[in-house]
């Protein structure tokens, strides 16, 4: 396949009303309440009960999914990064 005919990922344009979230680690009691800190931190308007979770069927593994309005690449990477140096996060989609 040459370069041109490649998929390329999808253009989001900003700013992006609906741009959803989601964060994947290991259950543990304060999970959550560190993951609305950390996405209210650079996105202050999102609602804390706007954020959904859901247990994995084994109780390992916890989802948080939250839809924010994006700025951003630069603010999506940097919740990415933020997310990801708590340690309590294995994943974020």
């Amino acid at each position: 396949m040459t370069e041109d005919t490649q998929q390329q990922p999808p253009k989001i344009e900003f700013p992006c009303a609906d741009y959803p979230i989601k964060i994947i680690g290991d259950h543990c009691d304060n999970f959550i309440d560190v993951i609305i800190d950390v996405v209210q931190r650079h996105a202050p308007e999102v609602d804390p009960a706007a954020f959904t979770r859901r247990d994995s069927s084994n109780g390992r593994f916890l989802s948080v999914q939250v839809h924010i309005h994006a700025q951003s690449i630069e603010q999506l990477e940097k919740i990415n990064q933020d997310l990801r140096e708590t340690g309590l996060v294995r994943m974020v989609l």
